[in-house]
């Protein structure tokens, strides 16, 4: 069966969640799309939208109306061509109008996982647990027999989904980024099992999504989680080495600024790790220690921040969450301290003013990542500014050389192990994904051995 005939039948699981409801919006677009070409005018779309919260799904469908909306509107042109045969259609908003509503007319909404009997693709982005999704398969795949499954993990390796739910190689890694139909990165990830023509269905589809794809392989946490996770765990470490001189607070500050400003990204780990989520980043941490021999990956700072419920995350707005760090107007105003209980802002005394001191002033050349990220000199400037913080003699250049010779040692692993398959398929996930300038594995960290920022 090809794309086109299995995009007649499609499913997603999770379809109210962050990543689920941009994925409904991928295909949504994509489906009413197809449905507007001569050859594809007379398919019965069907896109299945399951989640457990009723609430959620109502939402679900005033945000996808909006969504198509916008998307219609940057798309008239097109638009306008492929409905050049109605002539009741005058004014652009009238075009706009038919888009949105022939794309909804496909949505089915429902908090019943039967509701999906019968679809031939089928998209899972639900609760990150090995368990449930095996569960959740195993009773679809009753459902709906010969389906393909597209999932959504973002770190439970598909041999184990696989062989869990007796799917038969049925099954592809489909990792979106957050925020799905923004970001164009998709990490592909084919397990041994998985059949040659899930895998050639899912690289077809993700050109339709107009997707970048970069191949990781079946091991668990894939490359950008495999990436981020030892990421965190280096910041954290540093975070433990400089608590006595500054405090933990003044600690995850000081870090949080490293990771930024001096590593010139468009947040800091901490703000990352809030972005995330701290549960989740503590549980693909649980995952991958599981599925990975010889890896133990546990953080002390995350389990007692969750501990005292400071989880991070998004509001269902897309808003951050207070986690790790306090956000004013999406703008990072303090840092939860664990021994008050309670956020220390960035206004209180004059401990942000010690941890800079301690940091020392940022190296000549430096520019904020937002003014390079379309900057045609980029990697000129960027050169000359790590080669002026490789001679940088400070605590600030010093921790940024770490930093950055650490991150490099990550992807370095990261091919060595094979979890991914080059350097520039690390260097791809985390420029694309994390909106990184530079890839991990690069020539600025090789700078620093030796130099005033190397690492000790």
């Amino acid at each position: 069966m090809k794309l086109d005939e299995r995009l007649e039948n499609v499913a997603v699981l999770g379809a109210a969640g962050k990543m689920g409801s941009g994925i409904a919006l991928l295909l949504a677009t994509e489906m009413a799309m197809r449905k507007l070409e001569p050859e594809h005018a007379k398919r019965p779309y069907c896109l299945h939208l399951v989640d457990v919260s009723e609430e959620a799904l109502s939402g679900l469908l005033g945000y996808l109306r909006d969504q198509l909306t916008k998307s219609a509107e940057k798309s008239i042109v097109a638009l306008r061509a492929a409905y050049a045969g109605r002539e009741d259609l005058v004014e652009n908003y009238d075009v706009i109008a038919a888009f949105v509503d022939g794309a909804m007319s496909i949505a089915r909404p429902s908090s019943k996982l039967e509701s999906v009997a019968g679809s031939r693709l089928i998209f899972e982005a639900i609760i990150e647990s090995k368990g449930i999704k095996i569960d959740v398969f195993r009773k679809l795949d009753a459902l709906c027999p010969g389906a393909y499954y597209l999932t959504n993990t973002s770190s439970i390796p598909i041999t184990v989904l696989d062989e869990g739910a007796n799917l038969g190689g049925r099954i592809i890694g489909y990792h979106f980024y957050n925020p799905p139909a923004v970001q164009k990165l998709l990490e592909l990830i084919s397990s041994k099992r998985t059949l040659p023509a899930v895998v050639e269905l899912g690289t077809e589809l993700a050109g339709r999504l107009r997707k970048k794809v970069f191949l990781a392989n079946d091991i668990a946490g894939f490359i950008g989680n495999g990436h981020f996770m030892r990421d965190i765990l280096h910041a954290t470490g540093e975070v433990r080495r400089l608590s006595g001189e500054l405090g933990e607070t003044g600690a995850v500050y000081a870090m949080n600024r490293i990771s930024q400003d001096f590593l010139v990204r468009p947040m800091g780990i901490f703000q990352l790790i809030d972005y995330v989520g701290v549960d989740v980043c503590r549980f693909i941490m649980q995952v991958m220690t599981e599925h990975t021999p010889g890896v133990a990956l546990k953080d002390d700072l995350l389990d007692r921040m969750a501990a005292a419920g400071v989880l991070g995350g998004q509001y269902a707005d897309g808003s951050q969450k207070d986690g790790i760090v306090k956000y004013e107007k999406g703008r990072p105003a303090g840092i939860y301290d664990l021994s008050k209980r309670g956020y220390r802002l960035f206004s209180d005394g004059d401990w942000t003013s010690k941890a800079d001191a301690k940091l020392g002033p940022l190296p000549a050349g430096h520019a904020p990542w937002r003014a390079l990220l379309a900057d045609p000199k980029k990697g000129e400037k960027l050169a000359s500014y790590f080669a002026a913080l490789a001679s940088l003699n400070t605590e600030g250049g010093r921790l940024a050389g770490a930093y950055l010779r650490r991150s490099m040692e990550i992807g370095e692993k990261l091919v060595a192990d094979g979890v991914a398959n080059s350097a520039d398929d690390v260097n791809g996930v985390m420029t694309n994904g994390f909106y990184h300038l530079y890839g991990p594995i690069n020539e600025y960290a090789a700078s620093m051995v030796g130099g005033a920022g190397g690492v000790r």
